[in-house]
Parts: C-alpha cells; structure tokens; sequence
C-alpha cells in the first residue's frame, strides 16, 4: 500500500512538473512574440490609404520589436486574392491582413456569396484610421460643381462614367448617383491609384477618392475636388465643400483601415500583436501622421473593431438597398 502511495504521489509530482514546464514554455513563446519578420498582407497597390496605413504601422512595429515588417501588396478580385494569402499561411500570428470597409464590410453587402466571411474568419487587432472620400473630376473638365456633374448626367442618362477601386467606392458613387437621381456606369479599378490616374486622364468622368491618395493632385491642378463627403470641410483643403454645401444635404462617405489575423490564429500571439498594434495607434505621432493626410486616426482595440465592423455590414447593405444596387 505505501509502495503504492508513493508511486502515485510520484505520478502526481511528474504531471504537476510537466504541467509548469509546458505553461513556462508556452509563456516563453508568447514573451518572445514576434521572433522573426511578419507580413502584411494588403488587398490594394502601393498608394492606397490601406496601403499606406501598412506600411507606416509596419515601420513602427519593426521600431518596437526589431523584428522586419514586409509589406505584400495582393489587389484585385475584391479583395479575394490577398484574403486567401491570408487564409492559406500559417495562423501563428506572422501574417496580418490590413483590410478597408470594402474588404470587411462592403464585400457583404456587394455579393451573394463570398469565399470568406468577413466576421468569423478574422480575428480583429486593431482600428488603424478614417478618411472622408473627396468627390473628383479631371482638373480641366467642364464640371465645375456638384450641380454640373448632376447636369450632364441627367441629360445624358447612362453615357458618363465612375471610377471604383473598391467595392466601397462603388457604392459611394452608387449613394450618390441615387441620391441625385442620375444613372452612370460602373468602371472597375485595382485600387485608388489607378482610379485617380484614369480621372486625371479622363478616362473616367467622375470618382470618389481618399482624401490620402488625392488631395495632392487636386492642389497641384490636375483633379478638382467637387465635394468633400463630410459633415465639415478638411483642414487641408479648405476650398473644398462639403457634399451638404453642395447641394446634397447629409451625404457622407468615409473609407477606414483595420488590421486583422486569421480566426485561428491561437489567442496568445493575438492579443500581443493587438497590444502592440493599438500601442501604435494611440501614439501622439500617429494622429499627426493621418491629419497630415487629411486622415484620422480610428481609437480601438479588438472589442471595439468588432462592434464598429459589425455596424459598418449593417450600415452598407443598408445603403445597397437604398441604391437598389444588384448583388453580384
């Protein structure tokens, strides 16, 4: 009976020892986090806002761990190709998807069906920053105002074109081709670059564009801005009116960044890469970088992501049905 006794006690210390050498090493793996380079997956080009949110936060994350941030720029499909970049790698904490309100929200009001589910495939890090959309035309076209584009449109129903580099874009353009009552013709992009490019070049007639990768263009005087889709004018372009001073009373449109892993990504790698990511966030320097570029930076961890993203789903199927915009 003693033998007995002490070969269960013996047991019972071996297991407890091993439970603590396995929690030690699992809290050893977590304090080092992250040990080697991440990757940032981003589903538009170089010179989005989306873009940019990357690269900066991937600096600053490389400046707190010393760890290489690369920044992998995937565009196209809707967002679908970078999505599957992210759903195909290791869920160990080293890939982060950097997405908009298309990818994460817009996308569900968009289509049908959707090889990702925005909400229950991700898990979120952290809101990164807003910026309202400037309404835009070439910097010679003969659209002056708001009520011009309007014009043209109604006499020629159908005949102008938008640019869209996302599907948040497009519904924007949609909102406000319904809330004028004029029919203009939907013209795909790979992101926001492209889009200012075709309406400086006029292969497109009018747009919505992120103040971040327009609002040098229009001071320069290749593009005109119309409208500002706020409830106040930007600071750094004060010239420009709101949609409401334009004619179109309460109309806004705002795009927003937000970084995310993969669902499965186990909760220990996720909750540091949200410390440190919302420790960037609320830096004094990273407001000042965003008002720099007619941007805001977005305050919010992972809970309230969650709730926001959520909002957003409701607000843009909401906003398609008004637009009656056909999903796809």
């Amino acid at each position: 009976m003693m033998q007995r006794r002490h070969i269960l006690k013996t047991l019972t210390t071996l297991g407890l020892l091993a439970a603590a050498i396995g929690g030690t090493a699992v809290q050893a793996q977590t304090a080092a986090f992250p040990s080697k380079p991440l990757r940032f997956v981003v589903p538009f080009p170089p010179g989005s806002g989306t873009d940019t949110s990357a690269r900066y936060f991937a600096k600053k994350l490389t400046e707190m761990t010393g760890q290489t941030v690369v920044v992998d720029n995937k565009p196209g499909a809707n967002g679908f190709i970078a999505v599957r970049a992210v759903q195909s790698a290791p869920a160990d904490g080293y890939t982060v998807f950097v997405g908009s309100n298309s990818t994460l929200a817009v996308n569900a009001a968009l289509f049908k069906s959707l090889p990702y589910d925005p909400v229950a495939d991700f898990a979120p890090l952290t809101m990164m920053m807003r910026a309202a959309s400037l309404l835009i035309v070439p910097g010679q076209s003969e659209y002056k105002t708001v009520a011009d584009l309007v014009a043209a449109a109604k006499a020629k129903p159908g005949q102008l074109n938008y640019g869209a580099g996302s599907a948040g874009y497009q519904l924007m353009a949609e909102a406000f081709n319904d809330a004028s009552r004029i029919q203009a013709v939907h013209v795909p992009f790979k992101g926001a670059s492209e889009v200012v490019s075709a309406v400086t070049a006029g292969t497109v007639q009018f747009a919505f564009a992120e103040m971040t990768s327009a609002q040098e263009m229009v001071k320069a005087g290749k593009l005109r801005a119309l409208a500002f889709a706020s409830e106040q004018r930007s600071p750094t372009l004060p010239a420009v009116p709101t949609a409401s001073e334009a004619g179109l009373p309460g109309f806004t449109a705002y795009t927003w960044v937000g970084a995310m892993v993969s669902a499965k990504t186990p909760k220990a790698e996720t909750d540091k890469l949200a410390s440190l990511l919302t420790a960037i966030e609320r830096l004094p320097e990273t407001r000042e970088f965003y008002e720099r570029l007619g941007a805001e930076v977005m305050n919010g961890g992972p809970e309230e992501m969650r709730t926001f993203q959520a909002a957003e789903i409701k607000l843009w199927k909401r906003i398609a049905a008004s637009a009656k915009v056909e999903q796809q």
